[in-house]
């Protein structure tokens, strides 16, 4: 016998139920020095607690966010990853991603604490030129992605920079 109930499909539970709404849902768990997913930027649009230590946050089709994992056991970190994403509307092609569904458009992966903690310092560094992640350019993201992979510090992300890139969102229309 199929099951064709909506909470079948795409593995059940709360995140196949919330699915139906076009959003971005991203499950969040906070574990004390354990395991930590948090979003250090983005606009969340829906916010719906769980349990005690999970949540499910949901954000609008062209919204971008970073999403941070970090586990630890008795000898230390074992994960550690930071993920810069757009979420994508219903008929847009995404890539998968643990904990987000149905997944998005990925424009920054960095594993390993000292390459994470470089992508935190360039998010603080867009935040101290007076604009909000979320509102940089992809491309910017896409460039801090490539030069910290190649070993290189990325170039800062400037209030010109952003100017010339809200130009030119306009002019793409």
């Amino acid at each position: 016998m199929i099951d064709d109930r909506p909470s079948a499909v795409r593995g059940g539970g709360a995140f196949s139920a919330l699915a139906r709404d076009g959003l971005t849902h991203v499950e969040l768990t906070w574990i004390e020095k354990k395991l930590e997913h948090w979003i250090r930027f983005g606009r969340i649009a829906q916010d719906r607690i769980l349990t005690r230590r999970t949540r499910v946050v949901g954000f609008r089709p062209g919204a971008v966010f970073a999403f941070v994992r970090w586990a630890a056991n008795d000898f230390g970190t074992i994960v550690s990853r930071i993920d810069v994403v757009r979420a994508v509307a219903a008929n847009e092609a995404y890539t998968t991603l643990p904990f987000v569904r149905p997944g998005g458009d990925i424009l920054l992966k960095i594993e390993g604490w000292p390459k994470v903690s470089q992508v935190l310092a360039a998010i603080d560094a867009v935040e101290a030129a007076g604009v909000d992640p979320c509102d940089a350019a992809a491309d910017h993201w896409r460039h801090v992605h490539n030069r910290i992979a190649a070993g290189q510090q990325p170039r800062l992300y400037t209030i010109e920079r952003h100017h010339a890139w809200l130009k030119r969102r306009e002019i793409e229309g």
